[in-house]
């Protein structure tokens, strides 16, 4: 099994579509094979924040879903609406990523 987690930070404007479209994404993404769970969620100390975590069965589970065209889409538009784009930080870790290796750890949406 392997776990995704991020965060990305919206600004008062992109807040709504920000969260729309996570949650559009998240839902999609759960009828994939290998998904195990998949959610987004608001910061409780930051709402501007949204956190991001997934389960995915293995490592070709997690590569088919961020092949999905759609999947491609989501985080081009998340990180188009982002305050700050370059602080969009996600990682993996897992039975399948291995100690050393870049395959996996910390990635770019």
């Amino acid at each position: 099994m392997i776990l995704v987690t991020g965060h990305v930070f919206a600004s008062e404007a992109t807040r709504d579509e920000m969260h729309r479209i996570s949650l559009e994404h998240v839902h999609r993404s759960r009828g994939e094979p290998g998904c195990i769970e998949h959610g987004v969620y608001v910061d409780a100390e930051n709402p501007l924040k949204l956190h991001f975590f997934e389960r995915w069965a293995d490592e070709a589970a997690l590569r088919a879903h961020f092949a999905v065209p759609e999947s491609r889409a989501f985080a081009k538009r998340l990180r188009a609406l982002a305050a700050d784009p370059a602080r969009c930080p996600c990682s993996a870790a897992g039975e399948d990523a291995r100690a050393g290796s870049d395959k996996f750890g910390v990635f770019r949406m």
